[in-house]
């Protein structure tokens, strides 16, 4: 009965699949839709800026704004704080 699913799960994913890349295919993208007019190209400092400068610079600043302006130094874990933990040499002694 395994097995059975396991073939039906397998024939589903690659009919999905086959049927993506046949739908996605390159050939179509050498027509062009009406009103399409593709802007300049970037360069490589662009793109670098863009994809990955811009995100890391927008997660420092994130990063820091959330750092310096948080107040939670007030609030301290009492509980786990102050408890003290005796060896079991120590406890029999004392008692």
């Amino acid at each position: 009965m395994d097995k059975k699913n396991a073939l039906r799960a397998g024939a589903l994913a690659a009919g999905t699949t086959l049927m993506m890349l046949l739908m996605s295919s390159p050939a179509l993208a050498l027509t062009r839709d009406d009103g399409d007019d593709p802007g300049t190209g970037l360069s490589v400092v662009e793109t670098l800026g863009l994809y990955v400068l811009a995100p890391i610079a927008l997660f420092a600043i994130i990063f820091g704004l959330v750092w310096v302006l948080d107040r939670s130094k007030d609030r301290q874990d009492t509980t786990s704080s102050n408890i003290t933990v005796k060896g079991k040499a120590e406890a029999e002694a004392k008692a």
